[in-house]
């Protein structure tokens, strides 16, 4: 056996680690696997699923093996981890978002721009290819992307429409329909030029403009008339 079949199992390898009696612990275990979880994405976008070694994430972490066996027993907890922390940052930047007083055509800008450098991320476009190439040895991996970062960046959009419509600055039937509608517009064409290799990864420049044209779109379908929105305003 391999060191990586044992990874694979989906089983814990070794027995918790014990710590000296009396020895401090110069970092929290959040903060420990937080930096398991960025060399976790370096090595599987790197390596793939099968082939990414969980001694190699423990050496590119910093830590020992058994400390990694510790605090996450398997390589599909990893890799879920991996993912679930990676969205829930751009999750908590969205929500703040929708709580900055900004008006909405540039909020939404701003929205929609996080939004595409998550989408657009060397990393994340790199997790998918590994992800369609194995999924039919791992489906746990595909389940886990659409799960814990596709549904949920839906989600957080659609979080983000919601907040909006409730203070009256905007109009839709189904927030979570229109936040798929909004994604697919600002990402669809430039994430399979990536994804297919024709194009490199949009500029942040081109980014903030395609969110700019993106919001400007949307927000002329279903954007609250100004004297209409001032009288929701006023009697508030």
């Amino acid at each position: 056996m391999n060191r990586n079949d044992k990874d694979q199992t989906g089983q814990t390898a070794q027995a918790p680690e014990r710590r000296g009696r009396g020895r401090p612990q110069l970092r929290s275990d959040d903060e420990t696997r937080g930096l398991i979880y960025e060399a976790a994405r370096r090595e599987f976008s790197e390596r793939g699923f099968a082939a990414a070694s969980i001694a190699d994430v423990a050496c590119r972490a910093g830590v020992s093996t058994k400390t990694l066996y510790r605090l996450i027993p398997t390589k599909l907890a990893l890799f879920e981890g991996m993912v679930t922390d990676r969205v829930e940052r751009f999750v908590s930047i969205v929500n703040l978002g929708a709580c900055d007083g900004r008006n909405v055509a540039a909020a939404l800008e701003a929205a929609l721009l996080v939004c595409a450098e998550l989408i657009l991320d060397a990393e994340v476009i790199a997790l998918q290819r590994i992800i369609l190439a194995e999924s039919d040895k791992f489906p746990d991996i595909a389940e886990t992307f659409y799960e814990k970062a596709m549904q949920r960046s839906i989600a957080a959009l659609a979080n983000w429409l919601g907040v909006q419509q409730r203070r009256g600055r905007i109009v839709l039937d189904d927030t979570e329909a229109a936040a798929g509608m909004l994604l697919g517009m600002l990402v669809f064409k430039p994430q399979r030029d990536v994804m297919f290799g024709h194009k490199p990864a949009p500029l942040h420049s081109e980014m903030a403009a395609r969110a700019r044209a993106c919001a400007a779109l949307f927000l002329s379908g279903c954007a609250v008339p100004a004297d209409r929105a001032n009288k929701q305003i006023g009697g508030a």
